[in-house]
């Protein structure tokens, strides 16, 4: 006999909650038992979307006995707190990330994360494309040997709305999170952050002071290289790419198209289609694979789901860059703590 649903309340229903409201929708063993947001009419029309019940303030809807588990996709501010109110009505959380903009805020809260008894969870999908996984999988099992070095590239098309990255706490807290976390997945002891910055292409990114391009380099305990490079553009779609070079070999997750035909003619060899172009097509399966790890540690299950610990400790090498960007010299960095 199957388990019952598990009955998930949706914080936050903008661009990324309605991706994870089709997710739950569409994933056996969830239910979307409810939905709130700051905009009513937000809420009204994903209810109505999904047959769901509308709640008045993200505090009834965690605390309501209908709600078993809670996802955050509500604007990063309110994270800490919602995190808080999930640990102290006892129920298991996945919150977007980052934690928050500010460390002191997430430390703040790290005591009494670390002693709940619920799973918080963080929003990293990245882990879970399954080509990410599969380079993970591969790595782990020695097939490479040693991991040497670990190149991550992420590049959007093209830079979000200036009105949105002027409140994202800058490029490395709002974009290459996203790879610290992968990062630390394959080099968990990162003990120091090198970063480069730069606005070389758009002056509304510079006009806030952030950078457009930025690449990182990394260096664990052991000695072990990373280097992250990212771009708010990439005029031929959404760049997503890995490698990892070991002792024995390397491994290489390539961009993904929408079919594998290509073309040869006359004017063209070994044309293919073009790059997908978000990091909604190119991560719905992952978001997907993200909600079924939340569900198995919801149920006490094993799980692979990243941590607050994760969460934390990719904010701490956000920050690390960001100060390394704008000092100029290496950081240190203790993970382990």
């Amino acid at each position: 006999m199957s388990p019952a649903p598990v009955r998930i309340g949706l914080i936050g229903c903008g661009r990324i909650g309605q991706v994870h409201a089709l997710s739950i929708v569409a994933t056996p063993g969830a239910e979307l038992a409810g939905v709130v947001d700051a905009v009513p009419t937000a809420a009204e029309a994903t209810a109505a979307r999904f047959g769901s019940t509308v709640y008045g303030t993200p505090e009834e809807l965690i605390t309501s006995d209908q709600v078993d588990a809670v996802i955050i996709a509500s604007p990063t501010p309110t994270h800490v707190d919602l995190i808080d109110a999930c640990i102290d009505a006892d129920k298991p959380v996945l919150c977007e990330k980052p934690i928050d903009l500010d460390i002191e805020r997430v430390e703040s809260l790290r005591p009494k994360a670390t002693a709940a008894s619920i799973p918080i969870v963080l929003g990293f999908n990245r882990r879970f494309d399954p080509h990410f996984a599969e380079l993970h999988r591969r790595v782990q099992a020695g097939e490479i040997g040693t991991l040497e070095q670990l190149s991550i590239v992420s590049r959007d098309p093209a830079p979000a709305p200036i009105e949105y990255l002027a409140s994202s706490g800058g490029i490395f807290r709002d974009m290459t999170i996203h790879d610290f976390d992968m990062a630390r997945n394959f080099v968990p002891d990162i003990v120091s952050v090198s970063a480069c910055g730069v606005a070389q292409f758009s002056d509304e990114i510079k006009s806030i002071d952030d950078y457009d391009s930025v690449i990182v380099t990394m260096t664990s305990s052991s000695g072990q290289q990373v280097v992250v490079t990212n771009s708010r553009h990439a005029a031929y779609g959404y760049d997503q790419r890995a490698e990892a070079f070991g002792s024995e070999g390397l491994l290489e997750v390539s961009n993904v198209t929408d079919t594998l035909v290509r073309r040869w003619g006359a004017d063209q060899v070994e044309a293919r289609e073009p790059y997908q172009n978000s990091f909604l097509e190119r991560y719905a399966v992952a978001y997907q694979l993200e909600l079924v790890a939340f569900l198995h540690a919801v149920r006490g299950e094993p799980s692979t789901s990243p941590t607050f610990h994760d969460g934390w400790a990719a904010l701490v090498l956000a920050d690390a860059a960001a100060r390394s960007a704008k000092e100029r010299r290496v950081i240190d960095v203790d993970l382990s703590v």
